[in-house]
């Protein structure tokens, strides 16, 4: 991608530039070792952390306690920079070794190769939990339900193991197993075999559905890659195409993305207003506003729950904020923060957070999230019953989306009663 290879030469140039401050013997050895991985990435967190006190660290320090000892090993750099970043208590500026990294820059260009499950840690007791597995995928083939808890994988145990270790533990080259001891609803572990595979990730699902007398367009949103906004454009022109009266976009259990798909996909939606707001480490803003190139102006609703986070709160924070669409569902993830990709020399990367974002309204929903218009909850059972069934979603049998169709309703009825003006006449 264009904006991959601009963020390389320059993270390169940084590199080089604090290398080629050192002797020539020094810099030739340092250019040699594993070292220059560490100094490039100390440079652009030098450079572009969003906190310029770097959390009460002193960063000048951290170099040299990186750069001091003599390395035996690529993956004793590596855990002594994932140890220095741990300093700044940001979980959302990480280090990824090169095949870590791969597989992010797959995800995010919406490739996939593996099993086809989203993963995170039950917050209770720290245990790796499937969220969701993903249509067409090997883990849904075979089974696998959302809320599983996932104990061992190829016999390595998981307690403690980080989402991304486990995601490295899991990927693979298609048709090779892997065997994951599972657990369910507080039943006995069992093993469960998956097969590898290359897995096409369409991250928008659309429909239509019909409610009483109207056509509704519904569209999944899954997360934001490479391809979302391409995507959401063919769906909302394919369901304009078939005479709907109105949308339901799910974006529940979206965690998130790439900023500039958000984006593009606000302005399908809104005509004028603002939609983020974003403030780097020197105070400077920057707004964005749609740029009056909106695809629809029919009726809008809003699914969101806890997992929605990132890119997904900054599209239904401008549609609500702006008054665009109904919220509905659960207080979502609270993440406002933005983090720039940046390739390293040796293959791996680091997702740095640069900025802040606010919503069109001024809002911090940091650690908060976006509370809903209408709160429609859901048991836990619930809702892992529902994401464990895809064709449920969107439908009768989905709370959530029930109460959206209501919401559409109350303004089908708004639309249809004649004006004040009209009635005074």
């Amino acid at each position: 991608m264009p904006s991959s290879r601009k963020a390389l030469l320059l993270t390169s140039s940084l590199a080089f530039v604090s290398i080629a401050a050192l002797a020539p013997i020094a810099r030739a050895a340092l250019q040699d070792s594993p070292k220059a991985t560490l100094d490039q990435a100390w440079q652009i967190i030098n450079r572009e952390y969003v906190d310029p006190d770097f959390n009460q660290v002193d960063w000048e320090q951290v170099r040299q306690t990186l750069l001091s000892p003599n390395y035996s090993s690529q993956e004793e750099a590596y855990a002594a920079l994932r140890e220095a970043l741990q300093q700044l208590n940001d979980p959302y500026t990480r280090f990824m070794s090169p095949t870590e990294f791969q597989a992010f820059q797959n995800q995010t260009r919406g490739e996939l190769v593996g099993v086809g499950m989203r993963l995170a840690l039950d917050g209770d007791t720290e245990t790796l939990m499937v969220v969701q597995p993903i249509e067409n995928s090997p883990a849904l083939e075979a089974g696998v339900q959302a809320g599983d808890l996932i104990l061992q994988i190829d016999g390595t145990p998981t307690q403690g193991m980080t989402v991304e270790a486990a995601a490295d533990l899991i990927r693979g080259e298609a048709g090779t197993p892997v065997q994951m001891l599972l657990q369910r609803n507080d039943t006995a572990p069992f093993v469960m075999t998956l097969t590898r595979a290359k897995i096409d990730v369409p991250v928008v699902h659309s429909a239509v559905r019909r409610e009483g007398g109207h056509s509704v367009g519904y569209i999944r949103l899954s997360q934001f890659n490479a391809h979302s906004a391409e995507q959401m454009q063919r769906a909302i022109t394919s369901l304009q195409s078939q005479q709907v009266d109105g949308f339901v976009l799910d974006l529940r259990n979206n965690p998130g993305g790439r900023l500039d798909q958000a984006v593009a996909i606000a302005r399908m939606w809104i005509s004028e207003g603002d939609i983020v707001r974003t403030v780097d480490r020197n105070g400077s803003a920057r707004q964005i506003a749609a740029d009056g190139t909106a695809l629809t102006e029919l009726p809008l609703t809003v699914l969101v729950n806890g997992n929605s986070a990132s890119a997904s709160e900054i599209l239904a924070g401008a549609l609500q904020d702006d008054h665009r669409a109904t919220v509905v569902g659960t207080q979502t993830f609270g993440k406002a923060l933005v983090q720039s990709v940046n390739p390293l020399g040796d293959g791996s990367g680091l997702n740095v957070t640069i900025a802040r974002y606010f919503t069109p309204s001024g809002l911090d929903i940091n650690h908060l999230g976006i509370a809903p218009d209408i709160v429609v909850d859901a048991s836990e059972d619930e809702q892992k019953e529902l994401w464990s069934h895809p064709e449920r979603l969107g439908t009768g049998e989905d709370v959530q989306y029930s109460q959206a169709i209501e919401q559409l309703q109350s303004q089908w009825g708004n639309q249809n009663q004649p004006s004040t003006a009209q009635v005074s006449r």
